[in-house]
């Protein structure tokens, strides 16, 4: 896992290429102004989903964890937190492999707080649970860049 802020991405010249070009992509255009939905920016080997929804309650929310991408999450506007733990402290399910979804139950180990601009990077080891509310349920839109491994 990697948490940091747009501001600071000079700090993080050691990032592999493929994850600059995240944020390459996101310097050239507003994605404030894209519509909810998948664009791909290198066909399956690099593509980013805008989404936008109402934060909610934890109990509400399910844990996850992918295999054959990379996600980088980037908080276009909102505040959302997001659960972590490592997957092997967890109870894993049947891995779905046509949707990169690998179910998990279990508890927290820490978790990070997204702000506008702030990012998190999820490599398959860690397990993520998103959508959760800090205070209140708010509506928030973020890019989640898939980056194929």
């Amino acid at each position: 896992m990697i948490f940091g802020n747009v501001k600071n991405l000079n700090e993080f010249d050691y990032l592999k290429d493929n994850i600059k070009k995240c944020f390459e992509y996101a310097k050239a255009n507003d994605l404030n102004t894209y519509e909810k939905g998948t664009y791909k920016i290198d066909g399956e080997n690099l593509f980013v989903n805008i989404v936008e929804y109402t934060t909610t309650d934890s109990e509400n929310r399910f844990w996850e964890a992918h295999r054959q991408y990379l996600d980088l999450h980037l908080m276009l506007n909102g505040i959302e937190q997001i659960d972590l733990n490592f997957i092997d402290n967890m109870e894993q399910k049947e891995f779905v492999e046509k949707d990169d979804f690998l179910p998990l139950e279990g508890p927290e180990n820490s978790h990070v707080i997204l702000h506008k601009d702030d990012f998190l990077i999820c490599y398959p080891n860690d397990a993520h649970k998103t959508a959760i509310c800090v205070n209140e349920p708010v509506t928030i839109k973020k890019a989640i860049f898939k980056i194929i491994i």
